[in-house]
């Protein structure tokens, strides 16, 4: 079937906004909460095991935390200075601290320290020119979504998209296909007509799990983890005076950035 649409994952895809960005931010938080969480880059890369903020901070204190009263006991920790102070259940203080912890995030990209990964914004426009559907795929909330987008490519560019699945709108968070399968459903199209991006091992696995053709561009955090299935893996999508460089066998035939050409070739040989 013919490409019709381009379905991207956010953190770590179309940016790098995991090591700078959500990591950072998620620091700021808990300093200014008083707690003594602190995510280093190398933690920092094995809670990305776990898809979603809120569920990576339970994570957290189920596994590196064993000071911490468990999640289900709900009572916050003795002595930690919170507002209010003792009262404030386990699930509210992971939701109160993920909302805090979007709001650093976005200040930062409003600062522009989060830029697009290579190639990024000239495909997108390239997908646009050509009037392909784009359509975004990701465990983040909307609001980093949104964020992301305006304060990289422009006030105007979530309307770019002609469905933007994002944060808690399925149950099941990737590596399950479930925003996979609400995205294609939205968009009215069958996973054959689309071509999907992606950077992590969860990414991949939620893609091809709802029969989704994938891109993988790595990143540090990534560049271990386990792509079968995908239909190439790329160091970055480039730029013509930066070429990609290819991670899998896949034979690219003169390619030295993705542009639409080489996207539909891809997409047709997969």
């Amino acid at each position: 079937m013919t490409l019709k649409a381009l379905l991207f994952d956010v953190d770590g895809t179309l940016a790098d906004t995991e090591r700078d960005g959500h990591r950072v931010a998620f620091n700021r938080v808990f300093a200014e909460a008083g707690l003594d969480w602190r995510w280093d880059v190398a933690l920092y890369g094995k809670l990305l095991a776990i898809t979603g903020g809120k569920e990576r901070m339970r994570h957290y204190v189920e596994r590196y935390r064993p000071d911490w009263p468990k999640p289900e006991n709900s009572a916050t920790a003795p002595g930690v200075a919170l507002p209010p102070p003792s009262l404030e259940s386990f699930s509210e203080l992971i939701t109160r601290l993920h909302a805090a912890k979007t709001a650093h995030y976005t200040a930062m990209l409003a600062q522009g320290a989060i830029p697009l990964r290579p190639g990024v914004r000239r495909l997108l426009a390239a997908a646009r020119a050509a009037k392909l559907k784009l359509a975004i795929a990701t465990t983040t909330t909307p609001a980093n979504v949104s964020a992301l987008l305006r304060h990289t490519l422009g006030p105007e560019a979530e309307s770019w998209f002609e469905v933007i699945g994002a944060g808690d709108v399925v149950p099941a968070k990737k590596p399950a296909p479930d925003i996979y399968y609400y995205v294609l459903e939205r968009l009215g199209l069958p996973a054959s007509a689309c071509l999907a991006f992606e950077d992590s091992e969860n990414g991949i696995r939620a893609a091809r799990a709802a029969g989704l053709k994938t891109v993988v561009t790595v990143n540090d955090y990534t560049r271990t983890h386990d792509f079968t299935g995908a239909a190439i893996v790329l160091d970055h999508l480039g730029e013509a005076n930066r070429p990609f460089k290819v991670l899998s066998r896949t034979p690219v035939n003169g390619f030295s950035f993705a542009n639409l050409d080489f996207l539909l070739r891809l997409h047709a040989a997969a």
